[in-house]
């Protein structure tokens, strides 16, 4: 069984709390928090037994076999070094790391310590991705892509009101591409590899990062054009085009209903079974890897996404 430190008190700590019930192989020993207070409400709701005030504290844990951090973006890859120094298997929640350099620093130093690195990309081990790429070969030679994660966040309201909060603030990697564009970047990289060469367009908001964006990568033979946004709505859908059939996704980061049309054919329906909890994946796949799987593939998954998420942000909000 391993034992599994959580290091945050946001609804994502207490999604993957869940998540982890599910899995066998696994179970939340202790919350850390800086906050003892809130650490023990926390443990209290999602059933830990234990609490830590801090990271050290819980890295020092006799209960602590293994850590999942969902702290503030900015403070991620301190905090990979100082588990990966103590020995203690790293799951950590999208997105890894601010930069892909600090991803590979922290993959390296990893290596040489022989520690588990992995990120909490749930949508890569999401089945709705595998019906995904299953349904591709019906569809032709691929020409478009268009992937997409949009929805408005409930704390827009706070940017709106002139008043900063932790997703929006750039000084603590808050961001709306960091945020949701890196499930579509991601989903894209799984599918297809790493793209020729990425363009984009950062929509800024008063938090001083982006509210939404568009990118345009390229391939040989094909384009892809992702869309996020965590101040707007969607009802669109994803597709992907071959010149054979058009594929639907209902949700990028969780398909759930895939509608395959083959050209002058009938629609077909796709559904796809997966537990209630979209972070089971990546928790089964966590357990896999500190019992030996190789992650290595994972990992350059995660370095290709961010290369993209650099390019982006590269470019200034407008």
């Amino acid at each position: 069984m391993i034992r599994i430190g959580i290091v945050g008190t946001s609804s994502i700590s207490e999604r993957f709390a869940e998540a982890v019930a599910i899995v066998e192989g696994i179970g939340v020993s202790r919350v850390a928090s800086r906050d003892a207070e809130r650490a023990r409400s926390f443990a209290d709701r999602v059933g830990a037994p234990g609490v830590a005030v801090g990271l050290d504290d819980l890295l020092a844990a006799p209960d602590v076999d293994a850590v999942y951090l969902a702290s503030p973006n900015a403070v991620h890859a301190a905090q990979i070094t100082s588990a990966v120094d103590a020995g203690i298997p790293v799951l950590v929640e999208k997105p890894a790391v601010l930069t892909a350099g600090e991803w590979d620093a922290a993959v390296a130093h990893a290596r040489r310590r022989g520690v588990v690195l992995l990120e909490a990309m749930r949508t890569a081990y999401d089945p709705g991705l595998s019906a995904v790429r299953a349904a591709l070969p019906a569809l032709g030679t691929v020409r478009r892509v268009s992937l997409r994660y949009e929805k408005r966040s409930a704390r827009y309201d706070e940017v709106l009101a002139g008043r900063q909060t932790n997703i929006f603030d750039p000084r603590l990697g808050g961001s709306a591409l960091r945020d949701l564009g890196v499930y579509p970047l991601h989903a894209l990289v799984r599918l297809f590899g790493e793209p020729h060469a990425v363009h984009g367009v950062r929509v800024g908001i008063g938090s001083g990062t982006d509210g939404l964006g568009s990118a345009l990568a390229v391939y040989e033979g094909f384009v892809a054009d992702i869309a996020w946004s965590k101040i707007t709505d969607t009802s669109l859908p994803s597709e992907i085009q071959g010149e054979d059939a058009s594929l639907l996704i209902d949700a990028i980061d969780a398909p759930r209903r895939l509608v395959l049309t083959p050209r002058g054919g009938v629609p077909s329906v796709i559904t796809v079974p997966a537990d209630d909890n979209p972070m089971v994946g990546e928790v089964r796949r966590f357990v896999d890897a500190v019992e030996g799987a190789d992650i290595t593939d994972d990992q350059d998954c995660t370095a290709t996404t961010l290369r993209l998420v650099d390019a982006l942000l590269d470019r200034p909000v407008v």
